[in-house]
């Protein structure tokens, strides 16, 4: 099993920067990609970045690409996401997710652990 565990939301004005972390723990060696995802009121759940497990590739979903910032360090077993420029659109939960695949996938279903979730609410 393994548990991932968010943290860093927060309110942040319009045009701010904010990072949040996702710390993995269990058998994280059973895992490749990492992934962030968000949900926000009323809507489904999307994705936002993907990074390999050794850190070398990434891949964004479209609407976030250029502010988004995704990294990973290995030695903490932790990933992260940095967001410039904050937009009242970007508020939603913010989802930490574990896949056994290695192909940078988006999909919900391919993502095998989840987190809790973290908050990210931006005022305009």
């Amino acid at each position: 099993q393994v548990l991932l565990t968010e943290s860093g939301g927060g309110l942040v004005q319009a045009g701010g920067s904010l990072s949040v972390s996702c710390a993995a723990s269990g058998r994280t060696y059973s895992t490749e990609d990492m992934a962030w995802f968000r949900q926000a009121p009323g809507k489904g759940r999307e994705f936002v970045a993907v990074i390999s497990r050794s850190g070398t590739y990434t891949h964004y979903a479209d609407p976030v690409s250029g502010r988004f910032t995704i990294t990973k360090d290995n030695a903490q077993n932790t990933v992260y996401l940095h967001i410039d420029n904050l937009e009242p659109q970007d508020t939603a939960l913010y989802y930490c997710a574990a896949s056994t695949y290695y192909s940078l996938r988006s999909q919900t279903n391919t993502y095998r652990y989840w987190g809790q979730g973290t908050q990210v609410t931006v005022s305009s």
